[in-house]
């Protein structure tokens, strides 16, 4: 990796060290969940957004939104670092925290290193620019990559939820990695809509929000 390689990402860890997060009856440390935004959240960020979302270490939750491919390449980003070139899939719009912060979801503990975030079993969130530096060097198209990441303090996204801001299905590894994330929305709002039938429904007026993002 080139010196200016390694001092760009060394810098993004600052900030993510500090990612504080959620209190959710269904968020439980290791269990990762999907977030559906409802179709009247108009927030230019969440929009028609899938998230994944998963306990921190700090006690917090931290997650990235999983379809928004950008137009940039990784080796576009990283010019001098040759292996970056070798990524084929776009570096994703993660989330508007720390939006010059590189991450990966990442399969293997091994791979993902240590300062990994579990999302499952075998899926981490890879903040620690040595292992993502790896990854990259190694097995460059085994991990997706995003620019920033979404983080809630305590309590924040459990309200959010109880507002109907966002649907939650459970997470699905094979759907993280999903080629063509286009309608990933529409598909996961439909199961969600499948599970609620008949259920009262949200008033639209309620949604008037915008999720707030934060860390401590």
């Amino acid at each position: 990796m080139s010196p200016a390689f390694r001092l760009v990402l060394a810098a993004f860890l600052l900030s993510i060290a500090q990612i504080a997060g959620i209190s959710s009856a269904r968020a439980q440390e290791g269990e990762a969940l999907f977030l559906i935004a409802h179709p009247a959240l108009r927030d230019a960020d969440y929009r028609e957004s899938v998230l994944i979302v998963t306990a921190a270490p700090s006690g917090g939750h931290v997650g990235v939104i999983l379809n928004r491919p950008t137009r940039r390449s990784l080796g576009s980003l990283f010019p001098e670092h040759a292996p970056s070139k070798q990524v084929i899939d776009p570096v994703y719009f993660g989330g508007p925290m720390s939006s010059g912060a590189l991450v990966a979801l990442v399969r293997g503990k091994a791979k993902a290193g240590e300062g990994s975030v579990p999302v499952t079993d075998d899926l981490y969130l890879a903040f620690r620019a040595s292992a993502i530096d790896r990854v990259i060097e190694t097995e460059p198209n085994s991990a997706r990559y995003f620019v920033g990441y979404v983080g809630w303090r305590p309590g924040e996204l459990k309200e959010e939820i109880d507002r109907g801001l966002w649907s939650v299905l459970d997470a699905d590894p094979d759907i993280v990695f999903r080629k063509n994330t286009e309608r990933l929305w529409e598909d996961l709002l439909r199961q969600t809509r499948r599970l609620r039938a008949g259920a009262p429904a949200h008033r639209a007026g309620a949604l008037a929000f915008s999720p707030q993002a934060s860390v401590v």
